[in-house]
C-alpha cells in the first residue's frame, strides 16, 4: 500500500528502523533500548532431534473453512498484533497486558534480517513459551517482505524459518506459521500464487508442520487473489494445512459489501480465511471496523487488531493502547476492540489445548 513506503520513508530516520506492516507501524524513538534487547542470530546451531525429522506432536489443521486445534476442535482467533522487532524490551509487559484483555492468540511481528535485527531460534522460543505460560496461540510473522514483489523475497523469508525451524517443531499445538507478512504489494494474483506454491513445499520438505497462514496479495488488502488463486496455493501444500488472511484496512474493509465479498471469495470456496490485522480507520479510507467483528462473529472467522502500541508515522491513532501496560486503552479503538459488545471479553475462547 501507498502509505507503507511514506511510513518506511520516515521510519528511516529512526535509529533501528520499523517498517510497519499493512497497518504500517513505525517504531518510536526509542528504538535503540529494545533493538539491544533483540538476541542475535546464532547463525548455526546443531539441529536438534525434534527438528531433524517431522514432528510426532498433533497440532494445528484446517478442515474446510474451519481452522482446528490439536483436540480437533474449532478456535476463533480473538486477538491483536504486537510489535516484537521493534519493541523487543517492552514484551514483557505487553504479553502480560494483552493476556489480560482476553485474547486467544497474539499476531508478533518478527525480522529475517533483511531489514530489522534478525531474530534468533532462543529469541523465538522465548516469545512462544511466554504464549504458552498466558494460553495464547503465537502466529509468528517475518516482516522484512512487506510489499515487496521480488519472489527473491518470499524465499528469503521462507529460508529464515527453514533455519529456524527447531522453534517451530514441536510446537505445532501452540504456533500458526504466517509466512511473510503483506508480501507482494502488487495486485496480481498470479505472482502472489507463484511465490507461495514455490515456498510452501519447501517449508514441508524441511520438516515444518505448523498450520501455514498465507496473507492476500496488494499489502494483504487484494482478496480477490485469494479467490482466484488460494485453491492453487492450498493445493501447493503437501499436507493441506493452509490458511488465509486478508488485512482490511480501506480497501478490504471500506464497507459491509466489500468485507462480505471479501470474506466469501475465499469461504465459497470451503477455505478458511481470518482477518489478520484491521484498524477502524486508515489514512487509505475509513473502516467498517463494528461490521468485520459482527460478521466474524456469525461466521466464526477470526481476527487480530493492529496493533497492542507503537504505531507511528502519521498513524498512531492505530495503538489500541496509549501504555504498554494496557491502562489507558485509545478511545476510538481499544475499547471497541477489547471490551465492545463484540469485542475480545465477549467472544475470545482459550483454545482447548490448554484446557487442564
Amino acid at each position: 500500500m501507498k502509505r507503507l513506503l511514506a511510513l518506511l520513508a520516515a521510519s528511516a530516520l529512526l535509529l533501528a528502523g520499523c517498517g510497519g506492516s499493512d497497518s504500517s507501524s513505525a517504531a518510536e524513538s526509542k528504538t535503540d533500548s529494545k533493538t539491544d534487547s533483540v538476541p542475535a542470530a546464532s547463525g548455526e546451531s546443531t539441529e536438534s532431534n525434534a527438528a531433524s525429522a517431522a514432528s510426532s506432536v498433533k497440532g494445528f489443521s484446517v478442515s474446510g473453512t474451519k481452522l482446528l486445534d490439536a483436540n480437533g476442535n474449532e478456535f476463533v482467533m480473538r486477538g491483536v498484533n504486537h510489535a516484537h522487532c521493534w519493541f523487543a524490551s517492552d514484551d514483557p509487559i505487553a504479553l502480560d497486558a494483552i493476556d489480560k484483555t482476553g485474547a486467544n492468540c497474539v499476531r508478533l511481528v518478527l525480522a529475517d534480517g533483511v531489514q530489522w535485527n534478525k531474530d534468533s531460534v532462543e529469541s523465538i522460543n522465548a516469545l512462544v513459551e511466554k504464549c504458552r505460560e498466558y494460553q495464547m496461540i503465537a502466529v509468528l510473522e517475518v516482516h522484512d517482505a512487506t510489499g515487496k514483489d521480488s519472489i527473491d523475497d518470499l524465499e528469503k523469508a521462507s529460508d529464515f524459518w527453514i533455519e529456524m525451524k527447531d522453534a517451530l517443531i514441536g510446537k505445532e499445538d501452540i504456533v500458526i506459521l504466517n509466512i511473510a507478512n503483506e508480501w507482494i504489494g502488487q495486485w496480481k494474483s498470479k505472482t502472489w500464487a507463484d511465490g507461495y506454491t514455490s515456498v510452501i513445499p519447501k517449508l514441508r520438505e524441511a520438516g515444518i508442520k505448523n498450520t501455514i497462514m498465507v496473507d492476500a496479495a496488494g499489502w494483504g488488502q487484494y482478496g480477490k487473489s485469494i479467490k482466484e488463486k488460494g485453491k492453487e496455493v492450498f493445493d501447493s501444500d503437501p499436507d493441506k494445512n493452509t490458511m488465509f488472511s486478508i488485512h482490511m484496512y480501506g480497501s478490504a474493509g471500506k464497507n459491509e459489501d466489500t468485507i462480505k465479498d471479501n470474506l466469501t471469495g475465499v469461504t465459497d470456496q470451503d477455505l478458511c480465511v481470518c482477518v489478520g490485522e484491521f484498524g477502524y480507520n486508515h489514512s487509505d479510507g475509513d473502516v467498517d471496523e463494528g461490521f468485520i467483528m459482527d460478521y466474524c462473529q456469525e461466521n466464526s472467522i477470526g481476527w487480530l487488531g493492529w496493533s497492542w502500541k507503537g504505531n507511528g508515522g502519521g498513524v498512531e491513532y492505530l495503538d489500541l493502547s496509549f501504555d504498554w501496560e494496557g491502562t489507558q486503552l485509545s478511545p476510538d479503538w481499544g475499547e471497541v476492540l477489547v471490551n465492545g459488545e463484540k469485542g475480545i471479553k465477549a467472544t475470545s475462547k482459550t483454545c482447548s489445548v490448554f484446557a487442564s
